[in-house]
């Protein structure tokens, strides 16, 4: 890891395990810029109380289960930063200052926030700690100075707010100008980069209903630890709504994003989408055995490496540790910066971590 190299930030809210729609909208993309880019991956464990507060337990088994999964799926924390948002003190005084700067009703027009509400079904129940989290999303970024993240195509709109934040804090507090280019503001002396998304090849993927989202919670997900036949099973039940081999098929349906995700060879798959909407004798049943066999040679080797770590904890505790101590150091550092421009920087002060 080198600061020469640029900066990214991404992670995950530990709700469970990972699935197909974690690696091809974000995951994927995290392995390949292990080796360009000065990677850090955030598990931010505190906003998944904004809904199970009450479930403790259950959030600390799946933090740990997530890390198990990155390490299964290649990141490699040799190469990258993997850190838990909880043992980072320089977050959560960001998030408190960013709270000021951002007025409710713009917070609250998020979509993805609405949209979480409505699948959730959280009704006007939910927690103030819900839409904070919006916020506190920002600080998770902002607080590494990261010049891009990679993300689903659902959270684009949370990263819109982040660069919002980033550029009134930047015009505020360390006078660069309001028609400053997003890419300027860190020359002109503004404290944050003005991140942008980098979006995976499918920022969306369907679940296996055919039409929402890819998620635990639906029930509609293929998991990286899957088997063989679970994979197999799971495919077969993509739904599509065509009825005959010969009737001429849409290629834009949910089995087709599976095509065009995980079947690597294009001739096979343009090959595949002439024929289905053509109605050239291609069944649905055919096309789901060959999206099943290429989803389990990409899963093969991520089922082997998570098989070498096991049920070890002290494993993931070692590495989460170390990744802490760095990103502290890197937030800290933030924090200084943010503090000075703010006019809150009154004296020196130093983190001490893991001294016991």
């Amino acid at each position: 890891m080198t600061a020469a190299r640029p900066r990214i930030l991404t992670g995950d809210t530990p709700t469970g395990q990972l699935h197909l729609g974690h690696w091809v909208g974000s995951v994927k993309r995290r392995v390949e810029l292990q080796d360009t880019h000065d990677c850090y991956f955030i598990l931010a464990n505190y906003h998944a109380f904004t809904t199970r507060s009450d479930k403790p337990q259950e959030i600390r088994r799946d933090t740990i289960a997530i890390v198990k999964d990155y390490l299964a799926m290649g990141i490699d924390p040799e190469k990258s930063t993997i850190f838990l948002q909880s043992e980072i003190p320089a977050i959560h005084e960001l998030a408190f200052l960013f709270a000021m700067l951002l007025p409710f009703n713009r917070v609250m027009r998020n979509p993805t926030l609405k949209t979480e509400i409505e699948t959730k079904g959280l009704g006007d129940t939910y927690s103030f700690g819900f839409p904070l989290y919006a916020v506190g999303q920002c600080a998770d970024i902002l607080a590494f100075r990261p010049v891009g993240v990679p993300v689903g195509e659902d959270q684009v709109p949370h990263l819109e707010l982040t660069r919002e934040v980033g550029r009134r804090f930047n015009q505020m507090y360390c006078g660069v100008p309001t028609d400053a280019r997003d890419e300027d503001h860190e020359k002109l002396g503004g404290v944050w980069p003005v991140p942008r998304a980098e979006v995976g090849k499918v920022g969306r993927l369907v679940g296996i209903d055919g039409k929402n989202k890819m998620s635990k919670s639906l029930g509609n997900a293929i998991f990286i630890g899957d088997t063989p036949k679970e994979v197999e099973n799971k495919v077969k039940k993509i739904f599509t709504g065509r009825q005959s081999p010969t009737e001429p098929g849409d290629t834009g349906n949910a089995l087709f994003q599976y095509v065009e995700a995980f079947i690597e060879d294009p001739e096979r798959v343009a090959e595949l989408k002439r024929r289905y909407a053509a109605g050239d004798n291609l069944g649905d049943g055919h096309v789901k055995v060959e999206v099943a066999a290429a989803i389990n040679r990409l899963l093969e080797p991520m089922r082997e490496r998570r098989a070498r770590i096991g049920d070890d904890d002290a494993v993931v505790l070692d590495i989460l540790k170390k990744g802490c101590a760095r990103a502290n150091v890197t937030a800290e550092e933030t924090l200084e910066r943010a503090r000075k421009a703010a006019g809150l920087h009154f004296f020196q002060r130093r983190l001490e971590y893991g001294t016991r």
